[in-house]
């Protein structure tokens, strides 16, 4: 497969992704370059994936005039570049539910604002549950989804044969259904936000790394890099898994860790497969790309501590028999490719967003567990709207650091891989 090639999923996507010419002209024209690092800025944003460069994005539509991005590598060298794109609205919590129907609308008309294609395709999504356990929970996300406003329904075993005649349904307790969920293209995103970022005059530094801030007292006055410092008042530290290592340079300790998600793309077969078809119990997931590729991850608990972006053959063991189990037919093909990223884990399986109490001027943005890439557009506008306005303070009240210390944990059920 192509390093252009859309590919659906919800795990990390294809390493060293580079634009189309007409795109990537225009980013080495805007880049930013690091011997240009300014002395000062309203705000830094650490972190040019997609939450940092939308988050920038929304800050500079609202005004704010030194906005600065600093990126340790090249744009889509981390998650955001190792993601499948799947854009869905079926999560157990009304907050996750309310949030990603916003951040549908904004996936779908992102192509017409940005002018650059993401090949967004509405194909849905199908959740599978096979134990009476995973059928409770899914039959109670149903219900709290179709109450605000989605159309999901559940659906038995005929139905999917409808919906997709070549999932096996032998042992399936019930399924979900939701036409409205999709698959985007995820490079045109970054690529698209970087682009519109240097257009409004944020400087996108990539390929400078964070080496330590400057602090007095308990307020940030600085960000330190390889290529100078940058003093400021507010900083958003948007890494993902590599979060808990920056925050450890203010003396912050973060309980989300990064944990190895690995993804593989087939050999193309005859398009037969329209929504993406996940497994709760087993984390399966599995979309058929435009050129036929079956494109999927599953879970898988051994892998390395820390930041480890390997391939494994464990994983596709495990993949292999979840997916034959699951789309028997997929038995005879051959693997073309392989990949690793990170996932941002958290405790309760939600983000960890907002200011913190130990320090003045630091904004968390981080622990998005496997699906940061699909709620960073929205996410991206309530941080800027909140940091400029004081909107959404409830939001950024929930998901606050404080909560682990206060023991109001949340939960989300509703995690793939």
């Amino acid at each position: 497969m192509s390093e252009r090639e859309a590919t659906e999923g919800e795990g990390p996507l294809l390493d060293n992704a580079r634009p189309p010419a007409n795109v990537h002209d225009a980013l080495v024209a805007h880049t930013a370059r690091p011997q240009d690092l300014p002395a000062r800025a309203d705000c830094v944003v650490v972190g040019g994936g997609i939450m940092g460069l939308a988050t920038a994005f929304h800050l500079a539509e609202l005004g704010v005039k030194d906005v600065v991005v600093v990126e340790k590598s090249y744009l889509c060298s981390g998650a955001s570049g190792r993601n499948g794109g799947g854009v869905r609205a079926q999560w157990s919590s009304e907050t996750n539910i309310r949030l990603m129907r916003e951040s549908q609308d904004l996936c779908a008309d992102f192509a017409t604002r940005m002018r650059i294609n993401v090949w967004y395709r509405k194909g849905g999504y199908l959740f599978l549950a096979r134990s009476p356990e995973r059928a409770a929970q899914l039959e109670a996300s149903v219900q709290l989804q179709r109450a605000n406003g989605l159309r999901t329904e559940l659906v038995d075993a005929v139905r999917v044969k409808r919906i997709a005649p070549e999932v096996e349904t032998t042992g399936l307790e019930v399924a979900s259904y939701g036409p409205d969920d999709a698959v985007v293209f995820p490079w045109p995103f970054v690529w698209g936000y970087a682009k519109a970022c240097a257009e409004r005059g944020v400087g996108v530094f990539t390929h400078t790394p964070v080496t330590g801030f400057e602090t007095d007292g308990r307020r940030i006055r600085a960000v330190v890099t390889e290529a100078g410092a940058i003093a400021t008042d507010q900083v958003v530290l948007a890494t993902g898994a590599w979060s808990p290592e920056l925050a450890a340079m203010l003396g912050l300790s973060l309980p989300n860790r990064p944990h190895r998600h690995e993804i593989c793309s087939t050999e193309s077969l005859k398009p037969f497969l329209r929504p993406l078809v996940a497994d709760l119990a087993t984390g399966l997931y599995c979309s058929q790309s435009m050129r036929g590729e079956l494109v999927g991850g599953v879970s898988n608990e051994r892998v390395p501590e820390g930041l480890d972006q390997r391939s494994s053959l464990r994983f596709l063991g495990l993949y292999s028999r979840e997916l034959l189990r699951t789309i028997p037919r997929a038995g005879g093909l051959r693997v073309l490719r392989q990949w690793g990223g990170c996932y941002d884990l958290t405790p309760d399986g939600n983000p960890i967003v907002g200011r913190t109490d130990e320090l003045e001027g630091l904004v968390l943005l981080c622990g998005f567990m496997g699906h940061g890439f699909m709620m960073a557009p929205v996410m991206g506008k309530r941080v800027a709207e909140h940091l400029v306005r004081g909107a959404h303070r409830e939001l950024f009240e929930r998901w606050s650091l404080t909560r682990y210390r206060t023991g109001k944990l949340l939960e989300e059920t509703m995690i793939l891989g």
